[in-house]
């Protein structure tokens, strides 16, 4: 017991006993150092030892801000222009014109019968598809249709070329939804083949109707008019984009050079307009070429239409064949 007082009162004595005061730190701790990070070691900082364990040390600006977030937004910039390249890649058919000769060099073509039936399915994914048709120099006639499911047609084309060869057929299909198959039916004699060829797009972006109808002048044509449009010799192809507001489209879209002398005619049905516009390209070699679209529905059915040149050789010019400018 008496031991015991002893040490309390030499306790009590010395003032800076650790065992019962707090002592302040006797040495200045640095700054805190990050030795993890979910964003990785973007400033490229040199590592440094502490205690046996490797540190980044987080360097600032002038302000006293992270140059992380400098790291970041260059990062998200490239990401970005990675995404644009990658779009701009995707949407190069339909913003690069291309011939259809130059088309049917890459696809790998089918050839139909007279008198045959070919049909095409493909995935969900398919967001449209360009059907191309052509034959050796001789006429076509053909019927080309969306089928989705049974028994169920949203969209029917009747395709008549006088010369499959100089001016090949060329269209595109959107087929929104599951179930989509293209039909192709060549209705000639045995003796008229045709050789068919299908391109699909997956890109997820608008197809050339939209992108067609946004960027060029288009026009109303109600229930039963006609609208013509004519081209010089140096157009050498034509697109053109029928579309409606939701309502059936029923149109007829011809190709004549000289009075009432058609070369190409396509007569277009389609169950809803504006899901699924119709979109053509038509060879237009020679002159005198003009485009007729007559709207085949009822007044209460009217339709827009853009028409515009394709493509254009400027090496060609329309010269009068004699001084008073008549064309034969």
């Amino acid at each position: 017991m008496k031991f015991y007082t002893n040490i309390l009162a030499l306790c009590a004595l010395y003032p800076a006993a650790d065992a019962f005061m707090v002592q302040p730190p006797k040495t200045i701790s640095n700054s805190l150092k990050a030795t993890y990070s979910y964003l990785g070691n973007l400033n490229d900082d040199k590592p440094e030892k502490a205690n046996g364990s490797t540190t980044y040390a987080a360097s600032t600006t002038s302000q006293g801000f992270s140059s992380v977030d400098a790291s970041v937004t260059n990062g998200i910039t490239k990401k970005a222009s990675a995404t644009t390249t990658k779009t701009a890649a995707s949407l190069s058919k339909y913003e690069k014109p291309r011939t259809t000769k130059e088309i049917f060099d890459e696809i790998s073509p089918v050839t139909v019968q007279g008198g045959s039936l070919r049909t095409c399915s493909f995935e969900e994914s398919v967001d449209r598809v360009s059907v191309y048709l052509k034959t050796e120099g001789r006429p076509l006639n053909a019927n080309v249709e969306l089928w989705q499911g049974p028994d169920n047609s949203p969209q029917k084309m009747s395709v008549y070329l006088e010369d499959g060869s100089l001016r090949p057929f060329r269209a595109t299909i959107e087929t929104p939804g599951s179930s989509n198959a293209v039909a192709i039916r060549n209705t000639g004699q045995m003796e008229f083949p045709l050789t068919a060829g299908l391109e699909v797009d997956m890109s997820g972006e608008e197809g050339p109707a939209d992108r067609h109808l946004s960027t060029s002048d288009y026009r109303t044509v109600q229930g039963g008019a006609v609208y013509t449009i004519p081209f010089p010799p140096s157009v050498q192809s034509v697109q053109v984009t029928l579309k409606s507001d939701g309502r059936p489209l029923n149109a007829r879209v011809e190709l004549l050079q000289g009075p009432n002398n058609n070369k190409q005619v396509m007569e277009i049905y389609t169950e809803d307009g504006k899901e699924r516009p119709f979109y053509v390209v038509i060879d237009t070699p020679g002159s005198g070429n003009v485009v007729r679209i007559v709207n085949t529905a009822t007044v209460e059915f009217p339709l827009t239409a853009a028409v515009e040149p394709y493509l254009i050789d400027e090496n060609i010019v329309d010269k009068p064949s004699s001084p008073g400018g008549m064309v034969w």
